[in-house]
């Protein structure tokens, strides 16, 4: 359903809605983000992220950037680069940029190259994921789309404000709610207080 809504809206230079240094380095083309249809299929993904358990007890979105549809062909490509530390809203209300997420929607079958390459602490890692995966990583991360060959890759990707600042303190709450599942009645009871607590201290609106 998504690719065939992709198949008919009008894209443009993906260049136009990279930061000044990333544009540099952008060779892709983006679904227009005026179009009815385009703005409809974002609320959709919109939707389908906002119930993902990982989404939910990590990331914890409090505000959403628009989401863009990329389609990358033969020659394209966008090169190393970290996201704009703040972004807007579909309201113009700006938002920081705590997480990326990118919505891989075609098939790896379907094009060569094209891979995710994210840069960490201990080396690069690619991604090529089957449709529909997602792949959720920090903002400040370098990261970039390695060229394609062949094919077409169509991707969505956006950037959400963590209701809770800091990494470490994210990190907590995640641990602490993966052990809240696995918990008895008891201890789970407990778990649910001290989530509770250290939410009402680490959340921002």
């Amino acid at each position: 359903m998504v690719c065939g809504v992709l198949e008919r809206v009008p894209f443009t230079g993906g260049e136009l809605t990279a930061g000044i240094t990333a544009a540099k380095v952008k060779q892709n083309e983006q679904a227009r983000g005026d179009d009815p249809e385009v703005i409809a299929l974002g609320h959709r993904v919109k939707r389908s992220l906002e119930v993902h358990s990982v989404m939910r007890s990590l990331v914890r979105p409090v505000r959403w950037s628009s989401l863009l549809f990329s389609r990358y062909g033969p020659g394209h490509q966008y090169g190393l680069h970290a996201d704009n530390a703040t972004m807007y809203d579909p309201t113009g209300w700006p938002l920081r940029t705590d997480f990326s997420f990118t919505v891989f929607l075609s098939d790896p079958e379907t094009y060569e190259g094209g891979a995710l390459l994210i840069r960490a602490l201990d080396g690069d890692r690619e991604f090529r994921p089957k449709a529909g995966s997602v792949i959720i990583y920090p903002t400040g991360v370098l990261h970039r789309v390695t060229p394609i060959t062949a094919g077409v890759r169509l991707a969505c990707v956006g950037w959400v404000q963590s209701l809770v600042r800091r990494q470490d303190q994210r990190e907590v709450l995640f641990d602490l709610e993966r052990l809240r599942v696995a918990a008895g009645e008891a201890d789970s009871l407990v778990l649910d207080k001290t989530l509770g607590n250290l939410l009402r201290m680490w959340a921002e609106d």
